[in-house]
């Protein structure tokens, strides 16, 4: 199974940026010994602070991909681009937040893209890529 997983703005800097939200572990260590870890899916990592590129990082891997994770930051609560470009693509979405959006501040709350997507996986930390990556591989044929 091919998952791809795809972060938006700010994610890189997870890890260093409000450790009492996002913790202290940087996110792209975290991702890449995931991958390695599982032997049930390969997995590719992409990462942009540029709503074009991921959009486009959609496009490309969306016919390909069995499943997408999709953390985009914060372009959930404002980018109509980023769902249209999900629901042009074949591969199912998953979004993915590390914290709890729904107990944060009021925009955070607003998804643009969670209608768009299979299923919403929030507030477990890291572990919800892992938790939204078991989803896919458990729901798809």
């Amino acid at each position: 199974m091919k998952i791809a997983v795809i972060n938006g703005p700010n994610l890189n800097l997870v890890g260093i940026r409000e450790p009492e939200i996002y913790g202290n572990i940087p996110l792209n260590r975290y991702l890449e010994q995931l991958a390695a870890a599982r032997t049930d899916a390969e997995i590719s990592l992409f990462q942009s602070n540029h709503e074009g590129d991921i959009i486009d990082e959609i496009q490309r891997v969306g016919f390909s991909a069995d499943g997408i994770v999709l953390n985009a930051g914060a372009y959930t609560h404002t980018s109509i681009a980023i769902a249209d470009a999900i629901r042009a693509v074949t591969a199912p979405v998953v979004e993915v937040h590390i914290s709890d959006v729904q107990s944060r501040e009021p925009f955070r709350r607003i998804s643009m893209i969670k209608d768009a997507c299979v299923a919403v996986i929030a507030g477990h930390g890291l572990k919800s890529y892992d938790l939204a990556i078991d989803y896919l591989i458990q729901t798809q044929p």
